[in-house]
């Protein structure tokens, strides 16, 4: 086996390294060809981990050698962090700043211990934009991350690097982080399943009990649905300490896959509700995409019937998530200050991020705390509107636009917040997952005309990924997507 094994999925190269088949190292050394074959043209990856990663490998072959019987799913399997919030101790967290260049991780998050117990081995770390604040992912650190389906074309942003990794076919899935739709919009944009889950399923300690009052979440993109639901059985579950968690699962999810969803209503949503963004228009190429995975629901039995406008309005929530945005955007910056031990200048920055730390900067704690009061409320609304049992999930294009081009997302120091208008229009229809804390999740089963990805949202009812769990599932069988390679690959990958 060399890249054959680039056709299995992270929980099948697991169960093949546990029962001898593949050395860890072998895998690992097949890995690290498709990074120097592929990265070249991707700039996916920008951490390069591979001593670290040898050393893991090697220890796993021993278990295996010493007839030890290894139980972590993902036993000897390679992965791939975002170079965002996940601390690996001994490697660089940049996160996109050229300020924070040359940082290393002084320990482990509790989330990559997780990756590791569950026996995944962290290869490298993948490009963000600076502090994940565009919906595309270029820095002036370490450059522009390619799409694989086509160069010209946004890979979407934050998890852009950790997106473009797994469409390529370097690894099976790779780590992401989601504070208005950096999951999910990268799937999109290149392909992939990515699932939001809810708040605090996943932990963000130790070094944070939440992150912006809890709108970001930690999951990834995976090419299949069972690989997402099997490391969140991995990684879930409250750390002590935390303020809050999600509901207890009902079962793993991974027995979630090929289980029956039953018939299921779903809400059709193809515009912007008012007050989400009011410059924001759905393009056909969405709504059809969104349209006809509605139909393909009815063909399974589902219920589909279109949202009435008013249902889902908020008149502030765009306004409000601003708020809660630059302040975040100002505590980030904060944050490095401190840890760095430095003052951060105008010069350290990119222009969109300097604009928005200095909005942050300007807000009062009243201003944050009345945005959350906001955000809390509309999320009431959410969740009262899902118990009186009308939807199960709420469907949606996951992107108003197909993926622009990338230079439609580029803020320059002549229009500093050109790529924050179009980050804004991108998020119009998935942000609102992060201040409800609902699960969300990008399915990968439309395709433009030209052959360009369309992923269609399917956002469910708060602590319930099983319900998202089996749908994906049956929407996978339905109308498989893993056989399909972009032009830019190593090898296909499929269950």
């Amino acid at each position: 086996m060399t890249d054959d094994l680039a056709r299995f999925d992270a929980v099948r190269l697991g169960e093949l390294v546990r029962q001898g088949e593949i050395k860890s190292s072998e895998l690992l050394e097949v890995t690290i060809r498709r990074i120097e074959n592929l990265n070249p043209k991707l700039n996916a990856v920008v951490h390069k981990l591979y001593d670290q990663a040898r050393e893991s490998a090697s220890a796993s072959d021993s278990r295996i050698n010493q007839n030890a019987s290894p139980n972590a799913i993902f036993y000897g399997v390679p992965f791939l962090l975002k170079d965002l919030i996940a601390e690996y101790k001994g490697a660089p967290l940049n996160e996109g700043c050229r300020a924070v260049k040359g940082y290393m991780s002084k320990l482990d998050s509790e989330l990559v211990r997780r990756h590791k117990a569950a026996g995944l081995i962290v290869v490298g770390k993948t490009n963000v934009p600076e502090f994940g604040l565009l919906a595309t992912t270029d820095s002036a650190l370490y450059g522009l991350t390619y799409n694989p389906w086509d160069v010209s074309i946004t890979t979407g942003g934050s998890s852009g690097g950790s997106a473009a990794a797994v469409a390529a076919g370097i690894v099976a899935m790779a780590h992401g982080n989601d504070g208005g739709g950096s999951i999910r919009i990268p799937a999109a944009c290149c392909g992939l399943f990515g699932l939001k889950p809810t708040r605090g399923r996943n932990p963000v300690g130790p070094l944070f009990g939440d992150l912006g009052s809890g709108i970001v979440h930690e999951h990834a993109v995976t090419r299949t649905v069972r690989d997402s639901a099997a490391l969140l059985d991995a990684t879930s579950g409250p750390q002590p300490g935390d303020p809050y968690w999600a509901p207890p699962k009902e079962r793993p999810f991974l027995e979630e896959i090929n289980r029956e969803p039953g018939r299921l209503k779903i809400g059709l949503l193809t515009s912007v509700p008012a007050g989400w963004h009011t410059e924001s228009h759905v393009h056909p190429d969405c709504s059809g995409a969104a349209r006809d995975a509605a139909l393909l629901c009815e063909s399974l039995g589902h219920t589909v019937e279109e949202i009435p406008p008013d249902d889902l309005s908020h008149p502030s929530l765009s306004q409000s998530f601003g708020i809660i945005f630059t302040s975040f955007a100002g505590h980030v910056v904060a944050y490095w200050e401190k840890e760095l031990n430095k003052t951060i200048t105008q010069d350290d920055l990119e222009p969109l991020t300097w604009v928005s730390y200095r909005a942050g900067l300007k807000r009062t704690g009243a201003d944050y705390l009345r945005a959350m009061e906001d955000c809390q409320r509309f999320s009431r609304k959410v969740a009262e509107w899902y118990d009186q049992g009308k939807y199960d999930a709420i469907l949606s294009p996951t992107l108003t636009i197909p993926p622009p081009r990338i230079e439609a997302l580029q803020p320059t120091p002549e229009e500093p917040k050109r790529g924050l208008a179009a980050t804004i229009n991108l998020v119009a229809l998935t942000f609102f997952c992060n201040l409800t804390g609902q699960p969300a999740m990008s399915v990968p089963i439309q395709w433009s005309e030209k052959g360009i990805p369309l992923g269609v949202q399917f956002a469910g009812r708060f602590g319930d990924e099983g319900t998202l769990f089996r749908l994906a599932s049956q929407l996978e069988q339905a109308r498989p997507w893993a056989a399909r390679i972009p032009p830019i690959h190593c090898s296909r990958v499929v269950p």
